[in-house]
């Protein structure tokens, strides 16, 4: 355990992506089984336990510590997991750093009862340091958030055992933690893992946005950039998978979409959801929206929400794998395989035509009122590469809308953000001059910026909601966002895709900010 706690330390105040690298793949070279393989599924956040919640955290710590001095301390320090591990009560003694191992405490969190959790992990708080119960307590709550992403963590696993990354992304959501078979692989004791059968993930080909436009078009197939999410289809015959693009298997939202595809082979496309106003085009990503990130679909929202996929490129043609070959040699495929799908489930995208940059630029702007992020290009002549290779993909992202808004709440974030008010509720103005929230961002600015909205938050705090704070609606932020939709789960009737803060306007006051009129008027 202690080993785990000081990579986890260790990680929190390391910046620098190779410093993080060299962490994890130092761990996974030296640590036991099956720690390290426990270890490298909570990082990838592929460990859950799922009768352990936040709340057995918070009423674990109810029954040793003052009510109103964990809530002050909750709220100055910003984390649950941290402000209880510092304020644990009793001995800083680690006499069981040693003996109890991460594989254990696996065990006994994956046995607990929802009512038995909160005296588990009080037992094992009694016997942990504030390093070690910090550690535990991310480890049981699946929030490690130490700047880790699942990519850099297989990317660390790739260089302990001098693999390359993408044999270990194709092989990963094959297999289950704590992983034997992929470590002994990795050391050489074993061969690559069996997937003879198995609908597994291959690495998604990627687009470096486009800067230079003065590449020869000829070479180039033009195609929209739809506003859904990527996902790729594996099919055996016998079984198919839908994984997201980072490799998350999201079948169970969308069963639809896998029973109807009853192919062998591997397609590329965008995930999309039927709009009942749009002759049956693609609608907004709200409407795609409803169905993410669930287990389970009901048949109203089969009904409601009708999901369909618009191919983009063919990897596998049963066992024949064409990621070698040109991208217009795919195209064909491609072409010759849709017309046997199920027309209500999959099409293709369609190729545009362009005479040069200005036209393609033209038809680009063009689009907004279609559920369409922008342009990409793709070198008729490119394999399927995994990640972005320059000069083969392109994407040409539609420029982003903007509105003046005025903040209205903050709160702290997570992490290294953990002591500043970095997340922001803003709001615009309805005809009756009340604000109304019409998004939250917390990204888009500097270091320096963030630490002057942190004082204007601190010192302009109206009034306290928990974690969040109301503050007085002097500050413009200038916002910038992809599109915005009608959503009814919002007061505003609106909801903005990805938002972020692009501009502090300090020169503007706060009644000239942008009306909710005004964003309707974007609605796409």
């Amino acid at each position: 355990m202690r080993a785990f706690s000081d990579l986890i330390d260790s990680l929190i105040y390391t910046r620098s992506r190779n410093g993080k690298l060299r962490l994890i793949s130092d761990y996974l070279k030296e640590a036991a089984d099956p720690d390290r393989g426990w270890v490298l599924a909570a990082l990838t956040g592929e460990l859950d336990f799922p009768t352990v919640k936040a709340s057995a955290v918070r009423n674990m710590a109810m029954e040793r510590v003052d009510e109103t001095l964990f809530k002050l301390s909750r709220d100055f320090v910003g984390d649950t997991a941290e402000t209880v591990a510092l304020i644990w009560p009793g001995s800083n003694a680690i006499s069981a750093t040693d003996t109890l191992t991460v594989g254990k405490i696996v065990d006994e969190l994956a046995a607990v009862s929802r009512l038995n959790a909160p005296k588990l992990l009080a037992n094992l708080m009694d016997q942990l340091g504030s390093n070690e119960r910090y550690a535990l307590l991310k480890l049981a709550t699946g929030g490690m958030r130490v700047g880790v992403s699942a990519r850099l963590a297989k990317t660390a696993f790739a260089q302990a055992f001098d693999m390359a990354v993408e044999d270990i992304e194709e092989v990963w959501h094959a297999l289950s933690a704590p992983y034997p078979e992929l470590f002994a692989w990795g050391e050489g004791e074993a061969e690559r893992p069996d997937l003879t059968g198995v609908p597994f993930f291959r690495p998604f080909m990627l687009a470096h946005p486009l800067e230079n436009k003065t590449l020869d078009l000829e070479e180039y197939a033009s195609e929209w950039k739809w506003d859904g999410i990527r996902i790729q289809i594996v099919g055996t015959g016998q079984e198919t998978k839908l994984f997201s693009r980072g490799g998350d298997d999201i079948t169970a939202a969308f069963p639809d979409i896998a029973d109807a595809f009853q192919s062998n082979g591997v397609v590329d496309g965008e995930l999309l959801v039927r709009g009942e106003f749009q002759g049956g085009e693609a609608a907004s990503f709200n409407a795609l929206q409803q169905r993410l990130g669930r287990k389970k679909v009901s048949k109203k929202m089969l009904e409601e929400y009708p999901a369909f996929v618009r191919l983009y490129d063919i990897l596998y043609d049963g066992e024949v794998d064409l990621r070698e070959q040109s991208w217009s040699h795919r195209r064909q495929k491609l072409e010759s395989l849709v017309p046997k799908l199920d027309a209500k489930r999959f099409d293709i995208s369609t190729i545009l035509e362009a005479r040069d940059f200005a036209h393609l630029s033209e038809i680009r702007e063009g689009a907004r009122d279609a559920a369409i992020e922008g342009v990409m290009l793709k070198r008729r002549d490119s394999p399927y590469i995994s990640g972005r290779k320059t000069g083969l993909w392109y994407k040409w992202k539609r420029d982003p809308l903007v509105a003046d808004c005025v903040m209205m709440y903050a709160q702290r974030g997570s992490g290294k953000r953990s002591s500043f008010y970095s997340d922001y509720t803003f709001g615009c103005w309805t005809d009756d001059g009340e604000l109304y929230p019409v998004g939250k961002a917390y990204s888009g600015f500097t270091d320096e910026e963030l630490k002057m909205l942190d004082k204007f938050v601190r010192q302009n705090t109206l009034n306290r909601f928990g974690p969040v704070r109301e503050v007085d609606k002097t500050m413009v932020l200038e916002v910038a966002f992809d599109s915005i939709h009608k959503s009814k789960r919002h007061k505003s009737g609106l909801a903005m895709r990805f938002p972020r803060i692009s501009r502090i306007r300090l020169d503007k006051p706060a009644a000239e900010a942008d009306q909710i009129s005004t964003l309707e008027k974007m609605i796409t």
